[in-house]
């Protein structure tokens, strides 16, 4: 916690110099904001540790730049997420996706994929024999909108696994 908000620190060095106090050097993101600061602190200051909970939620729809949300086994329970909040994570949500949401006090700083989602894929051009001695690939667009780089036996209507951090193709989960 540093000035009422919660941060993440991503890099710290301990830098000592000659006839001054030994200083630590860190770049920091600040949670709720997500912008990134260079902050150099002394040895001596101390910060106390946000608290942050995690808590098990399911996407619903998107409506108008609003992301809802209801949660886990109580969808009467529903709330809405500004697109700012989640920001490049918004294209790779598709309803009934569970997330983990990370709550600041009452509020929804954050949401995390899973590591893999299946997407089904709703155009694809044809594949060509010839020269794939390389892999070649060729581009799908899948059923969230999102257009993908994939290998050239994916064809329309194949269900394929997705890399949520990376934004890669992973594998072939079911062949249509």
């Amino acid at each position: 916690m540093m000035d009422g908000e919660p941060y993440l620190v991503l890099e710290y060095t301990f830098l000592r110099m000659q006839q001054r106090k030994p200083t630590v050097q860190t770049k920091l993101k600040n949670l709720i904001t997500g912008k990134i600061v260079a902050k150099s602190f002394q040895g001596s200051d101390a910060f106390p540790e946000a608290e942050i909970e995690r808590q098990p939620i399911t996407f619903l729809y998107t409506n108008k730049g609003e992301y809802w949300f209801c949660e886990k086994g109580n969808p009467k329970n529903r709330f809405s997420i500004k697109e700012e909040t989640i920001a490049n994570q918004a294209s790779y949500l598709k309803p009934n996706t569970e997330v983990v949401a990370y709550k600041f006090g009452e509020k929804i700083i954050n949401i995390e994929l899973p590591v893999k989602i299946d997407y089904k894929v709703v155009e694809a051009p044809p594949s060509y024999k010839g020269d794939t001695a390389t892999g070649g690939s060729k581009t799908v667009k899948l059923e969230n909108g999102l257009m993908m780089q994939v290998p050239m036996f994916i064809n329309e209507g194949d269900v394929i696994r997705v890399n949520t951090s990376t934004g890669e193709y992973v594998e072939r989960a079911e062949k249509k």
